[in-house]
């Protein structure tokens, strides 16, 4: 048995609506509409002014994906006022191939200085398996320089998977991690040098 189709037309009334908690399970069901009729709402969910909306259409955008979608995302990484957006934006880019999405995910690490957004960027390019190790050993290198710990734990983490992966200069970099005054960051950095 199939479930019936939404209907759209209450779908986008309800994500124009500007209450949040009408637009946001709205959004989710946009899963059940074909790509056609779902980006197009997704993307007006992008316009609204509640940034739980426009992290949701985020979110949506990285499953429903075509080139407006793309350039949708870019925008929000890009321009956004708030760091939960940008770093949706972050995650969604990478379901459009990580070939593509790492020259933005890169250099909005490096003029992003939100540490959400920076971790969303950690996260999302880390989980890819087929990511050359020399993307991931930059941008660790540039995650253990931050202020940030949670940032530089997530730094210590790619090392750690660079070791994994047999990269010595990732070990080395992690071997000096191992007295950093963040617990986090010392904890993942001994982790990772005992694989």
């Amino acid at each position: 048995m199939t479930t019936p189709q939404p209907d759209a037309q209450a779908l986008h009334e309800a994500i124009i609506s500007g209450d949040p908690a009408r637009s946001m399970p709205a959004l989710a069901k946009l899963r059940d509409l074909p790509d056609e009729q779902a980006i197009p709402m997704l993307l007006e969910g992008l316009e609204q002014s509640q940034f739980m909306v426009r992290s949701l259409s985020c979110a949506g955008l990285g499953i429903k994906r075509n080139e407006q979608g793309w350039q949708a995302l870019v925008s929000a990484l890009q321009g956004d006022e708030d760091a939960n957006v940008r770093a949706e934006a972050a995650n969604s880019l990478v379901n459009y191939g990580v070939d593509r999405a790492w020259p933005l995910l890169k250099t909005s690490f490096e003029s992003d200085a939100q540490w959400l957004v920076r971790c969303s960027v950690l996260s999302a390019l880390a989980e890819q398996e087929r990511i050359p190790g020399s993307w991931l050993l930059e941008l660790a290198t540039m995650a253990i320089a931050d202020q940030d710990g949670t940032v530089r734990a997530g730094g210590a983490e790619i090392l750690a998977r660079l070791v994994r992966e047999n990269h010595e200069a990732a070990r080395h970099l992690l071997q000096g991690l191992q007295s950093d005054p963040d617990h986090r960051v010392a904890a993942a950095a001994l982790d990772g040098l005992q694989q």
